[in-house]
């Protein structure tokens, strides 16, 4: 069974303010705000126990009614997960964009957003990974996204993983760009994606041979371009790969709405 995470050196006397000074009305979010920082500095780490409550109680100087107060906040940010029952602890859970990919879904729907303004989105964000991803990328990352073509998108091009592994290659091609903001916007508008796809294929533009050939033939054009190190034809390449699919894919389409997607 993994222990908590020792509390020292992590939190050290410079860590927080003296214990004067964190009584106040808000000292669950001062405690919480503490601990928030020891996660987003890397000194509590994915899968690390948070130091037992006794020994929490004693570094902050404050009651086990605060503390407890203080790690709910933390879950309800999905910070830490906390197991009814078990001695163990809160246990850190560091989140990715799929946090956030729920509430914007659920703001672009109450927006009344259409498709075609996440697409284009989408063509905004993308191509200009795939420069950055040309210009610095190593040939391990390299490698990572050949396997994706060669294993990870299914052969057979009436699968119903087409849309979720296609989507997923994308994703990626932007998470190795090394923007980490645009890759976190990407991974919030992943699901949204993906479930209009699915709902294309499914429901009006089911994908032929022809379709599939043409598809795998960009993605693989789009390594070898990155490979040579020529950022402005990545992103000329990406974009126009983006553009065309976007035209296919609103055609008589225009008006879908992400709310008709999301379900």
């Amino acid at each position: 069974m993994a222990g908590s995470t020792p509390l020292a050196p992590m939190i050290g006397p410079d860590a927080i303010t003296p214990r004067a000074a964190v009584r106040s009305p808000k000292t669950a979010e001062l405690v919480a705000g503490t601990l928030r920082r020891m996660v987003v500095e890397g000194q509590l780490k994915d899968g690390d126990f948070l130091p037992n409550e006794a020994e929490l109680m004693s570094h902050f100087g404050v009651s086990r009614p605060t503390l407890r107060e203080a790690v709910r906040v933390l879950e309800s940010e999905r910070l830490v997960e906390v197991r009814r029952g078990s001695r163990t602890g809160a246990r850190v859970r560091v989140p990715g964009p799929e946090i956030v990919a729920r509430p914007v879904g659920l703001l672009l729907e109450l927006s009344g957003a259409d498709i075609a303004d996440l697409l284009v989105a989408r063509s905004a964000i993308e191509p200009m990974a795939a420069r950055l991803l040309a210009e610095n990328g190593t040939e391990e990352q390299f490698a990572e996204l050949d396997r994706m073509l060669e294993e990870h998108i299914p052969s057979d091009w009436q699968s119903d993983r087409l849309a979720e592994t296609t989507g997923d290659f994308h994703r990626r091609v932007v998470e190795l760009s090394g923007n980490a903001t645009l890759g976190i916007i990407a991974g919030m508008l992943h699901e949204i994606t993906v479930r209009h796809h699915q709902f294309l294929f499914r429901e009006h533009r089911p994908v032929s041979k022809s379709d599939y050939d043409k598809l795998m033939r960009s993605y693989r054009k789009l390594m070898q371009i990155m490979r040579s190190g020529d950022g402005d034809a990545a992103e000329a390449h990406w974009r126009t790969h983006l553009d065309t699919a976007r035209a296919l894919m609103l055609q008589g389409l225009e008006s879908v709405k992400v709310r008709d997607v999301m379900g």
